[in-house]
């Protein structure tokens, strides 16, 4: 395939690692010090850009890679309080191609699937509650993380006393601290830690007065998360719409 990369730092060069190890073509790399390359004929002869940049201008980038009917492969989060609607207009009926995933990493669609069959169990122990923590390094701007958001709504939609996920403890970059994990009983607390150069941590806890459970997925580099988006780029050569992990691994 004909791969764009639409920003370039840590994570857009492992992408460009993998797909050209796996036989793809990379024809336009952007950044955010040549965005005119946008309009260039190299971008505009691509399959598919994959975008990893933040959520300032995901949407926005979405919108420019469609005006050239190119597909595009997604893992940037924090976009879709505001533009959802937008998106789901835009690739209806496949009209424009967007594969969306707060997570790329094979082993977090597996963790994923874990988390969903192990809330529907809980959902018959009421004595267990529940909490959640993600640790991402100190360059991560959103938090919680789109992982953990993602986790905490398969949480939800299984577990009858959970209504909706709420910021709980906060460890932030800088070393301050705030915020806590004592929420009201319909509320899943996710906790945040920034530290260091962690690529992604993510822990599940169901807590009693007996015992405890927890389930978590450790990542030990990006390689991983670049490898999922090569393979969703793949996926999408024969896929339309707004596409996601369910789709690629049927679990």
């Amino acid at each position: 395939m004909k791969i764009a990369l639409i920003g370039y730092g840590k994570m857009g060069h492992m992408i460009e690692q993998i797909a050209l190890e796996r036989g793809h073509e990379i024809v336009c790399t952007i950044d955010v010090n040549n965005q005119e390359d946008f309009e260039s004929p190299a971008f505009a002869s691509a399959d598919v850009a994959i975008e990893f940049t933040n959520p300032k201008v995901a949407y926005d980038n979405y919108l420019k890679a469609f005006k050239h009917n190119v597909k595009v492969v997604s893992g940037s989060t924090g976009w879709m309080a505001d533009h959802q609607a937008d998106v789901e207009a835009l690739t209806k009926d496949g009209k424009q191609t967007l594969f969306w995933a707060s997570n790329f990493s094979i082993g977090v669609a597996i963790f994923s699937a874990v988390n969903r069959y192990l809330a529907k169990i809980m959902n018959g122990f009421p004595q267990y509650s529940v909490e959640m923590e993600e640790t991402h390094h100190v360059h991560k701007l959103d938090a919680p993380s789109g992982t953990a958001i993602t986790l905490a709504e398969e949480i939800i939609d299984n577990l009858d006393r959970k209504d909706k996920w709420v910021k709980g403890f906060q460890h932030n970059a800088d070393g301050t601290e705030e915020g806590s994990n004592d929420v009201a009983a319909d509320e899943l607390a996710i906790a945040s830690i920034r530290r260091d150069e962690v690529p992604g941590i993510h822990s599940i806890t169901y807590d009693s007065e007996a015992d405890k459970i927890t389930i978590t997925h450790d990542a030990h580099s990006r390689k991983g998360f670049a490898l999922g988006a090569v393979l969703a780029a793949e996926y999408t050569a024969n896929h339309t719409g707004l596409l996601t992990i369910s789709d690629m691994f049927k679990f």
